[in-house]
């Protein structure tokens, strides 16, 4: 099958992410059907698709013909087997449950046609897994959406360990016509791309609060402040979910070796302090949307070296080059997108100096935890004199 073979696609889930990729798709010319398992679930997804066509519309970022045109394209339905019969590529986008994914999948496999393509919307489970479920893993392929699906532009495209690189292509062709900006993941690795690395540093903080040396203000007005992340740190997991993140994180914790997970975010997940959402998080939110917080404050500055996230997160992506899982440009390609940075972790590494970033992990892994040692392959690139934009050459060339 190829790009152009594509007409019809099903989406399975009418919630935060299934109703923005049915939406998305249907803006895109394709004849989308929106499948959840109660009427109820798929009227609320399709009001919200309406509520959001309308907004675009409103501020003329669609034509009024577009608008009518996605709406047609449009149906919904609870009968799973009618929704996904006639389909070229179906995404799922239910609960991350491992066995939930798997009992799907392998009835999917069964009542759309053969030729087509199975997509799940995981931000962190193992294509591969999902896929062992089915009698043709190498059709099941990673489609990862980010939230708010409209105004997201970066997709994850993830190789399960049998996926083929025609299926892996196909998405990929299909991605750029929704217009969407795909990435390769070339190895099904626990968090991907994007969470594969940015949850090293969220983790990574949270281990320092729980520690009692620093206060969620102090490192939150650094990293906004000095590094111009708007959410910050602990903001960006409010502003997520608290329970998104930690269960991310503690899916890596049983996959990566000598990884401890934070304690500070179990607590507040047990009370029910999810974030933006409950209203409360590591800050508070009595309007219901995010804002930043009051507390940060220029003066609490210099207290936090930024450079420790930093250098966390570029010690992470340093691995998925090692590993070829991505290339340096498409790492950070995702993490600018994925994360609204100014800047690529790899473009920080290289402005840095690649031998600075090291010294930085020597000190972390010696006053925190070992676990942040700094990678092989950076000492390969000090070792070379691959030290960034200092000496023409690092992860990128000068």
């Amino acid at each position: 099958m190829k790009v152009e073979d594509v007409k019809q696609v099903a989406v399975l889930g009418s919630g935060l992410m299934g109703h923005g990729i049915a939406q998305t798709f249907a803006t895109a010319g394709y004849k989308t059907t929106m499948i959840d398992i109660k009427e109820e679930f798929v009227e609320a997804g399709l009001g919200k698709i309406k509520w959001s066509l309308g907004k675009l519309l409103e501020k003329s970022r669609i034509t009024q013909v577009v608008y009518d045109a996605a709406l047609a394209n449009l149906t919904t339905t609870t009968d799973r087997a009618a929704g996904v019969k006639d389909a070229d590529l179906i995404v799922e986008a239910i609960p991350e449950i491992m066995d939930l994914k798997q009992k799907v999948f392998a009835g999917l496999e069964k009542e759309a046609p053969s030729h087509a393509i199975l997509a799940t919307n995981t931000s962190s489970l193992p294509i591969s897994e999902i896929a062992e479920a089915t009698e043709h893993p190498e059709k099941v392929v990673g489609m990862h959406f980010f939230s708010p699906v409209v105004r997201m532009d970066i997709v994850e495209i993830i190789k399960g360990d049998k996926t083929t690189d025609n299926v892996a292509q196909l998405i990929f062709e299909l991605t750029q016509k929704i217009g969407k900006e795909p990435v390769i993941c070339n190895k099904d690795i626990p968090g991907f791309i994007a969470n594969g690395i940015m949850m090293f540093p969220l983790n990574f903080v949270g281990q320092l609060i729980d520690m009692g040396k620093f206060t969620t203000e102090e490192i939150d007005s650094a990293m906004h402040f000095n590094l111009g992340m708007r959410m910050a740190v602990f903001g960006l997991i409010d502003f997520v979910g608290l329970d998104v993140t930690y269960n991310i994180l503690k899916f890596m914790a049983t996959r990566i070796k000598g990884m401890t997970l934070a304690k500070c975010l179990e607590d507040r997940v047990q009370r029910g302090d999810l974030g933006v959402k409950t209203g409360k998080g590591f800050y508070e939110y009595p309007t219901g949307r995010w804002a930043v917080p009051s507390s940060w404050s220029m003066d609490l500055v210099g207290k936090f070296d930024p450079q420790f996230v930093t250098s966390v997160a570029i010690n992470r992506a340093a691995a998925l080059v090692d590993d070829d899982v991505a290339s340096p440009a498409d790492i950070d390609k995702t993490l600018k997108l994925g994360f609204n940075l100014p800047l690529g972790m790899l473009e920080i590494a290289d402005s840095l100096g690649i031998d600075s970033v090291v010294e930085k992990l020597e000190q972390v892994a010696k006053e925190y935890d070992q676990f942040y040692t700094p990678h092989p392959y950076l000492r390969k690139m000090v070792k070379e004199g691959k030290l960034g934009r200092k000496s023409g050459e690092g992860f990128f060339k000068y």
